[in-house]
């Protein structure tokens, strides 16, 4: 993985000072009720770590993510400080997917103790402490005390948006920073996904708070832990499942490397710019990772095509090139039963077809492609054309995308070639597999000057050799370049 950029870490540094600001007051005032505070930091840390338990390790799923309720029923229950001094354990013994661990941790208690601040000021603004049943909105409250139902629930409620509000705006921030996105697009799905989870975890949190306060204390509040536990451990089974289904693309993409040797790291690097080109289009996070997958899974129809004509090196006859182009309804018919796929069975099946109707199984035209189709033409004639085959050595990433540009209202779908564009002038070309030589890796730039007619070839075809590399009859440039773009240039 890429380290973080010097934006991104400035960004996390940020946040560092900010959360320090907000926990400074619980370490420094003598009226903090520490003793509750570490009660709640230990149960929060221990339903992070109980993930390491060697009896369940096995039985609980990665990825179980933060468990919130622990840490809302501190905003419910202590000053705005000592709520958030309570998020910092178990937000650093929290899951982290990606590298740099360390750095990810402390962003994640970062970002958590300045959410269970701003949540814990909320609920005290709008008399929350004292709906719960006395004190202030600096005391923790006398014990025993019975809570003011239904008026504690609005101060609860707005307590665990706004905790829900700044994960999110936090989590867009960073995106948007460390990925050179739009705010709007990196934000854009993450409040709709977190709003409602983060309100029931708030929900779970004000009853802990309430059994707490009550005659029966603690142990009852632990009672409200256990079913929002295996409510998560449910939610995490399902991660689980969505693990085994990359498992299974994974296994299918390698199938497909093994058999073409020549398109190695092919079909993830079309993944990636069919994403790029679906987050520049403004397309959901769930249909973004639709099209990933399309991109991804585009050739595995190759398992059912005979490898001798994958790997020959000669011209392919019309018959042999007849059934290379059978390999888009071979992917179709072999992921047809996997459920989890979706719309990207239609881009498997469509992903070689034209605008212009001279594409292939079905030749459709325009708007009858369908659009995840259409994103992953692009990103595939893209690739190929940056990418050196046995056939041909790559192009410069400008004159690629040049060259779609030509192409695009003819082969492709202009939007698509546009979004495509748009996105790696802005981010730059940073390829997530780097198998096939001389593949290159460009920074941002800006948009290139659109090439003359005639003056490129087409996507399907590669540039002339090197004096290195043995010349290649075009009429094998052109038969190589129809097995891994589809024949996208103008000239076929």
């Amino acid at each position: 993985m890429r380290a973080l950029p010097p934006g991104a870490r400035a960004y996390i540094l940020c946040a560092v000072l900010v959360a320090a600001a907000c926990v400074a007051p619980a370490v420094t005032d003598s009226g903090t009720p520490r003793a509750t505070a570490a009660v709640l930091a230990v149960l929060y840390l221990g339903c992070e770590l109980v993930r390491l338990c060697p009896l369940l390790g096995s039985r609980v799923p990665e990825g179980i993510g933060s468990f919130f309720p622990v840490v809302l029923a501190a905003v419910f229950l202590l000053p705005p400080a000592a709520a958030a001094l309570v998020a910092l354990p178990g937000a650093f013994a929290g899951t982290v997917v990606q590298r740099p661990a360390g750095v990810r941790r402390v962003w994640h208690a970062a970002q958590q103790a300045i959410a269970a601040w701003v949540a814990g000021r909320a609920y005290g603004l709008l008399g929350g402490p004292y709906a719960l049943g006395g004190g202030t909105a600096t005391e923790s409250g006398p014990p025993a005390a019975l809570a003011d139902f239904p008026y504690v629930l609005l101060p609860a409620a707005v307590a665990a948006v706004a905790f829900s509000l700044v994960l999110t705006a936090l989590d867009g921030g960073i995106l948007a920073v460390a990925e050179r996105r739009p705010a709007a697009s990196a934000w854009r799905g993450l409040a709709t996904r977190s709003l409602t989870p983060h309100c029931v975890h708030g929900l779970a949190g004000l009853m802990m708070a309430v059994m707490w306060r009550s005659p029966y204390g603690l142990p009852a509040a632990l009672l409200v832990l256990l079913p929002m536990y295996i409510s998560c451990w449910l939610f995490a089974q399902y991660h689980r499942e969505r693990g085994a289904h990359r498992a299974t693309i994974r296994a299918l993409v390698h199938a497909v490397d093994i058999k073409d040797r020549y398109t190695r790291g092919h079909s993830e690097r079309v993944g990636q710019a069919s994403a790029m080109i679906a987050r520049e289009l403004g397309m959901t996070e769930d249909r973004l990772e639709t099209v990933r997958i399309a991109g991804i899974l585009h050739d595995v129809g190759k398992l059912g095509v005979p490898t001798r004509l994958l790997r020959k090196d000669g011209p392919l006859t019309p018959q042999e090139r007849r059934i290379i182009e059978l390999h888009p309804e071979y992917g179709h018919e072999m992921v047809r039963g996997i459920g989890f796929l979706g719309e990207a069975r239609s881009a498997i099946l469509h992903h070689h077809e034209r605008v212009d109707g001279s594409g292939y199984p079905y030749g459709l035209t325009g708007e009858q492609i369908p659009v995840l189709a259409r994103v992953v033409a692009v990103a595939d004639a893209f690739d190929a054309m940056t990418s050196t085959r046995s056939y041909s050595r790559a192009r410069p990433v400008p004159v690629a995308l040049a060259e779609l540009e030509r192409c695009a209202g003819a082969h492709f779908d202009p939007a698509m070639v546009r979004a495509l564009v748009d996105a790696i002038g802005r981010t730059g070309w940073h390829p997530v597999v780097t198998s096939d030589a001389d593949l290159q890796v460009i920074p941002a730039r800006p948009a290139p000057a659109p090439a003359g007619d005639g003056a490129q070839p087409g996507p399907g075809d590669g540039p002339a050799p090197g004096p290195e590399r043995p010349a290649v009859p075009v009429g094998r440039t052109r038969q190589g370049a129809a097995r891994d773009a589809g024949g996208a240039g103008a000239d076929g």
